[in-house]
């Protein structure tokens, strides 16, 4: 070393250009020079006892520190989203027709039932009127129809009536046939009898056994018996007759009882036929006047109006779909927030979770609220999935305004009075074996085989290890991961001591670990202690 400094070595005179102690022996007398070497070789003497200090320096400073601190730590997801009234109505218009009035205008205060605008109805009046006038045309024919029934049945009743009647005499009648031919067979028996007394009269007379006026009273008895069965006879024969007669008479009766059944069937049908024509017309008369009604926009609940879409003049028409004519917020002092997380944190997402955030128009403020539902639909733009958390904030002073974007901050979970170093601690290794830690051939740690990588620390309850400086060397504390925020992480000791008096190393400073620093840094999106899920270096945004 002393061969290569010395042809070049010089000595710097007030900041001037150092001239070569050569030429300073060169232009001496040999006393001079002597005393040259020997300044010369202090001056080396000191260059080389300084840098062996400043080496060493260097090797006691070669790691970056930083202190353990004992606080909350909390994991936290950001997000945006939109402000929304927490129940939105839009009024719509069940009728096509003409804007003719506009009652309320944006920001009106409405109540329950009050006029929002009004459609042209003189269309709608007409046709009413129309319908009206039909329901009292069927109404009428029905009346008729009816009455026309009752008229039939009346003639039905009469016509019974007759029928019966004529059944009973033809009844009769025949009762009338038997009861003569009993007189007649009587007559003839009677008949029979005076004969039969006459001859034995004449016998008798001969013989002078009776007396002459006796045979004649039983003559004049035979003449009687013969006139009464020709009178029975006779009376057979006009109950014969009057029994036709009858019996004629009965059949024409059921005849027309048949055709008065037919007619007052006919009529009974008109008449209910009449009747449904009179429910349908008096059908479309209510519609009608639904309709009329309907063209009487009102407001279903208290509310404001946060949008009006039609304006005087303007035609609306009412086909598959009602159109929307206002917006109308419930309750602007109740907003909810629907914010888009992505799908790698919405699995750390639950309701009752606390929410912070911001709006543009209130920048230095900030707004609390609480998760309230984690909706299952997912929305897909760019093949980026994203599902709405639904967060409920009060507005009582009205800030917070429909349509607002939201910076939103939601913490997942917190670690309460926890020791925190940064996250990168978690992720630096000793480079080998020898009190500086620089990396050598075929050197391994005093600590086991660690490796270059990242910790094996991957959520809730993982182990890691981080490096404690002491005496101005690393000393391995076991420790497991609670929680990793950002570029911080919450740990707890396995083994041996870790406090608030204690510095953890992040950083050798040396190029072999420089790229394992930056795995902590403040704006990462994942940490490099590895996947995700509560404790663990998920995707965890600041």
């Amino acid at each position: 070393m002393f061969g290569r400094l010395l042809p070049e070595i010089g000595v710097p005179l007030g900041g001037a250009r150092p001239f070569p102690l050569i030429a300073i022996l060169r232009s001496t007398t040999r006393k001079q020079r002597w005393i040259a070497a020997f300044v010369a070789l202090g001056l080396i003497a000191a260059i080389v006892a300084s840098s062996l200090v400043i080496a060493r320096s260097s090797a006691n400073a070669a790691y970056q520190t930083a202190p353990v601190v004992r606080q909350d730590l909390s994991q936290t997801i950001t997000a945006s989203g939109t402000v929304n009234p927490q129940n939105t109505i839009n009024v719509g218009t069940q009728v096509s027709g003409t804007i003719s009035q506009v009652y309320v205008d944006f920001n009106s205060h409405v109540r329950k039932g009050q006029i929002l605008a009004r459609l042209d109805s003189s269309q709608l009046q007409a046709q009413l009127s129309q319908a009206q006038a039909q329901l009292a045309e069927a109404q009428a024919q029905a009346g008729a129809a009816s009455n026309n029934a009752t008229g039939q049945q009346s003639a039905i009743t009469v016509s019974q009536a007759t029928s019966q009647a004529q059944a009973a005499n033809a009844q009769a009648a025949v009762a009338g046939i038997a009861t003569a031919q009993a007189n007649v067979a009587k007559a003839q028996s009677a008949y029979e009898l005076a004969q039969a007394t006459v001859n034995r009269d004449n016998a008798l007379l001969s013989q002078g056994y009776i007396a002459q006026s006796q045979a004649d009273a039983d003559k004049s008895n035979l003449i009687g018996a013969q006139s009464a069965v020709q009178s029975a006879q006779a009376a057979v024969t006009q109950a014969r007759a009057q029994a036709a007669a009858s019996a004629s008479q009965s059949q024409a009766s059921a005849a027309q009882s048949t055709q008065s059944y037919s007619t007052a069937a006919g009529s009974q049908d008109s008449a209910a036929a009449a009747a449904a024509a009179a429910q349908a017309a008096n059908a479309i008369v209510q519609q009608d006047q639904l309709n009329l009604q309907r063209s009487v926009i009102t407001s279903p609940v208290d509310g404001t109006v946060i949008a009006r879409d039609v304006s005087v003049g303007e035609t609306v028409a009412a086909s598959l779909s009602s159109p929307t004519l206002f917006s109308i917020a419930q309750n602007l002092n109740k907003m909810e927030v629907d914010i888009a997380v992505g799908e790698p944190d919405i699995g750390n997402v639950k309701p009752g979770d606390r929410v912070n955030f911001s709006v543009l128009a209130y920048p230095n403020q900030t707004f609390n609220g609480t998760v309230s539902q984690v909706r299952e639909a997912p929305t897909t733009v760019n093949n980026v999935v994203t599902y709405t958390v639904i967060t409920l904030v009060d507005n009582p002073a009205g800030k917070l305004l429909p349509g607002m974007t939201a910076n939103a901050t939601v913490n997942v979970k917190t670690v309460k009075n926890a020791l925190v170093v940064p996250a990168a601690a978690l992720s630096w290794k000793p480079a080998g074996g020898t009190s500086t830690h620089k990396r050598t051939t075929n050197s391994a740690s005093p600590w086991g085989q660690l490796g270059s990588g990242v910790a094996t620390a991957t959520g809730s309850g993982s182990r890691g290890v981080i490096f404690v400086q002491q005496g101005g060397k690393p000393q391995l504390v076991p420790v497991t991961v609670l929680l990793v925020s950002g570029t911080q992480a919450a740990v707890t000791p396995l083994r041996g001591t870790l406090g608030t008096t204690d510095n953890v190393i992040v950083s050798s400073g040396s190029a072999t670990t420089a790229s394992t620093r930056t795995a902590g840094a403040p704006g990462s999106t994942r940490s490099a202690i590895g996947g995700g899920g509560a404790g663990g270096l998920g995707r965890i945004v600041h």
